[in-house]
């Protein structure tokens, strides 16, 4: 590799970490040597990259701006090269964005056998509750519930549904007795485990809609919490499937109430604007499709 790319590659790496050692480490070079390296290409190109503390490594408004400019090429020549090469294992890193609850639940445990495929990939998961720009965060793919805002829909692939359904654990049915009708609801605590619903629930069948209010006994800000609840008995859940899709599994929650409709959301991927699409984030995108629309 040449002096200028391998300056290139390890500044995008050190824009991304914000440290010396990782990003020279990505790229095959000490601290000391990643340290001369940015600061002699700062002096090639004549503009000051990074502002550098005792504490971070931050990019200044240049470098921010010489990012956005050089990282799409940078990812079209990988791209290149892996299509010279043909399809084989994959390397590098790959950036995904999720929420916790998605990343923890439908994405962890579907990395091993995506990594077994590609062992000298490195995945970085970025979770967090805030919708992650991809372009900010500088994220390779997010994956997405929910209605799409008009920006993110453009660069953006629906991956799978996310249903919206009613579980409860096997001991708390066996106490207080099987729901056969929406309005049996009302005599149970009912908890809601999925996006903000304001505390309706909506049921359909056969062309009959159902809605009503339901009381829980349990409030907070952990959608999981609803569902442990209910995994402890406490009573019935409202959640989507990729919500309780484990303890579904499992056995320690079934499903009630199979023959209403409670509607669904769509999940998506949505990759960044104005970026190339790395090769390794398409593989990715595919294997979690793939797997999740198997597993219904």
């Amino acid at each position: 590799m040449n002096d200028r790319l391998l300056a290139l590659k390890l500044f995008v790496r050190l824009a991304h970490s914000g440290n010396f050692s990782q990003a020279g480490k990505d790229v095959g070079l000490s601290q000391p040597s990643a340290s001369r390296l940015i600061a002699s290409f700062e002096k090639e190109i004549g503009v000051r990259l990074f502002e550098r503390s005792t504490r971070a490594v931050r990019l200044t408004d240049a470098g921010a701006d010489y990012l956005a400019r050089i990282e799409p090429a940078l990812v079209m020549l990988e791209e290149a090269s892996l299509a010279t090469r043909g399809k084989g294992a994959l390397s590098g890193s790959l950036r995904i964005g999720a929420s916790p609850s998605v990343a923890i639940r439908e994405i962890v445990p579907r990395l091993p056998a995506f990594l077994t495929k590609h062992p000298a990939l490195r995945i970085d998961l970025a979770a967090d509750d805030g919708r992650l720009d991809p372009i900010r965060e500088r994220i390779d793919v997010a994956i997405r519930l929910g209605k799409l805002d008009d920006a993110a829909s453009t660069d953006a692939v629906p991956i799978g549904s996310n249903p919206l359904l009613m579980v409860a654990a096997p001991s708390y049915l066996k106490r207080a007795g099987r729901i056969k009708n929406p309005d049996e609801l009302a005599r149970h605590p009912v908890m809601i485990g999925s996006p903000d619903t304001g505390g309706v629930c909506s049921f359909e069948r056969d062309g009959q809609v159902v809605s009503l209010r339901v009381d829980a006994p349990l409030t907070g800000n952990i959608r999981d919490a609803a569902v442990a609840a209910a995994v402890a008995g406490l009573g019935i859940v409202a959640c989507s499937l990729w919500g309780c899709r484990a303890e579904l599994k499992s056995g320690a929650v079934v499903r009630i109430l199979k023959d209403w409709d409670m509607g669904a959301s769509e999940a998506h991927a949505v990759f960044p604007s104005g970026r190339g699409i790395k090769t390794a984030a398409r593989a990715f995108v595919d294997h979690l499709a793939k797997d999740i629309k198997a597993y219904p």
